[in-house]
């Protein structure tokens, strides 16, 4: 009995030395845009106040020039007034005037309540968490979220990544928690979801690398 529990916290040590993080890197100098890049024809880019402010008339994403594989990722979102739907895509891929594949869902539905699922950008839609249009996916989803969201103030998404694990937080709530192997790398990007001058609001973007 002894030799197997050594062997289990030995596998367990191991299993967590898979993942040695390294320091937390800001994403964001507060100042300039450094480290960033607008893969789009259109699109406003401001830095105010220490915060990323995002202004178009349609959709687009500003993404990181680096690419992260296994990572923990953290970032403030502040909607602005009336219609309004965001994301933080992340292990995404980038063409011109495209951006697609896995994003942290900023939900402006007051109604929907689907921040913090796991939205697949220009590929899958609505088939990870939740599943949409499956009555039992989407009730799962809001029990496990509940009003975790703030429509009017600032939210804080976490996104885990480690190997085919994903999980998503906001505001300390665990939304998601699936495996999905559909990417393994990609980089970081924040998103205007096209409504015409709406400004999307974004600060303390930082990420700490796992090895």
């Amino acid at each position: 009995m002894k030799k197997l529990a050594l062997f289990a916290s030995t596998a367990f040590a191991i299993a967590l030395s898979a993942f040695a993080a390294d320091e937390w890197v800001s994403l964001f100098d507060g100042k300039t845009m450094t480290g960033w890049t607008n893969p789009y024809d259109w699109g406003k880019i401001e830095v105010v106040n220490g915060e990323i402010h995002l202004t178009g008339d349609k959709k687009f994403f500003v993404v990181t020039e680096k690419r992260y594989s296994d990572f923990i990722f953290e970032g403030d979102i502040l909607l602005p007034e009336g219609q309004a739907n965001s994301g933080f895509m992340f292990r995404a891929h980038v063409e011109k005037n495209k951006v697609f594949g896995y994003q942290a869902e900023v939900d402006g539905d007051a109604n929907r309540k689907w921040s913090g699922g796991l939205y697949d950008e220009g590929r899958r839609m609505w088939f990870i968490s939740p599943i949409k249009g499956n009555k039992e996916s989407e009730a799962a989803f809001r029990a496990r979220a509940g009003d975790c969201f703030n429509r009017n103030g600032w939210n804080t998404y976490r996104i885990e990544c480690r190997g085919k694990s994903l999980k998503i937080f906001v505001n300390g709530v665990l939304t998601t928690d699936v495996d999905d192997d559909k990417d393994a790398s990609g980089v970081i990007a924040i998103q205007h979801h096209g409504e015409k001058g709406q400004t999307y609001k974004f600060r303390n973007l930082r990420i700490q690398e796992l090895k």
